[in-house]
């Protein structure tokens, strides 16, 4: 799952990191001149990045397979993100290697898997058939939820109990990366043509209210991304780090 690269996190209050954050934001404001921002880029930083370029290609090949109907473009924006995780892992891994943490990484980090694992994948369930309005309103929910749990990890994460090694012992909520699994579903039903313009969705819709194909459709199927958004945004919900 993905790992933050803030500063050293306390448990002690608010001030540790209130301290953290601005010793981060001196170092770049005492860097003076044109693209200061990008030469102070840490390796890990970059490797951040190339976590939302996949995500940010996952999209565009996305739009590509709705323009084209080719469906080379559809799985590629199937693997885009899957490539965009392994970038999310080894970021934490060369931070601590090089001790180059820092607050500017951690809100890097956060940006890029809400690319990669939030709107990458909402996407890519518009284009394989979750184009209803209900199914959008889901999907927008589902992008939110990965927004607020981000959020939420990022202002929370010196008060979430460590071990010895200073890690913290769990997440809370379902971390977004784990949207993974709903790609992998995807691929699958590409494999078996159980997308739009083929056989269409396993379990067909449901008309909520109004006439058949109006908005009042949604795919029996929408509710998991419905239910996945308030395990990501759960309080209650603690998963624990590997």
């Amino acid at each position: 799952m993905s790992k933050r690269r803030g500063g050293t996190p306390s448990t002690n209050g608010a001030q540790p990191e209130e301290e953290a954050k601005t010793a981060a934001l001196r170092q770049y404001e005492t860097t003076e001149g044109h693209f200061s921002l990008v030469r102070n880029f840490r390796l890990a930083d970059l490797i951040t990045i190339a976590n939302g370029i996949c995500g940010s290609f996952s999209v565009f090949m996305s739009a590509k397979y709705l323009v084209t109907n080719d469906e080379d473009y559809l799985w590629s924006a199937l693997a885009f993100p899957l490539a965009g995780l392994l970038f999310d892992f080894f970021d934490g891994k060369v931070a601590r290697w090089r001790n180059e943490s820092s607050m500017v990484g951690q809100e890097l980090d956060s940006l890029a898997d809400l690319i990669s694992f939030g709107v990458a994948p909402a996407l890519l369930a518009f284009v394989i058939g979750f184009r209803t309005y209900l199914d959008t309103v889901a999907l927008t929910g589902f992008i939110c939820s990965g927004l607020a749990r981000l959020a939420r990890f990022n202002a929370t994460v010196a008060l979430v109990p460590k071990d010895t090694k200073g890690k913290s012992k769990y997440f809370e909520g379902l971390p977004i990366p784990t949207s993974l699994v709903l790609v992998g579903v995807f691929a699958y039903w590409t494999l078996q043509g159980w997308i739009d313009g083929k056989q269409g969705l396993p379990g067909g819709t449901i008309t909520l209210w109004g006439e058949p194909g109006g908005d009042g459709d949604m795919h029996l199927i929408t509710p998991v991304f419905a239910c996945w958004g308030a395990a990501m945004v759960s309080k209650t919900l603690r998963v624990p780090k590997l």
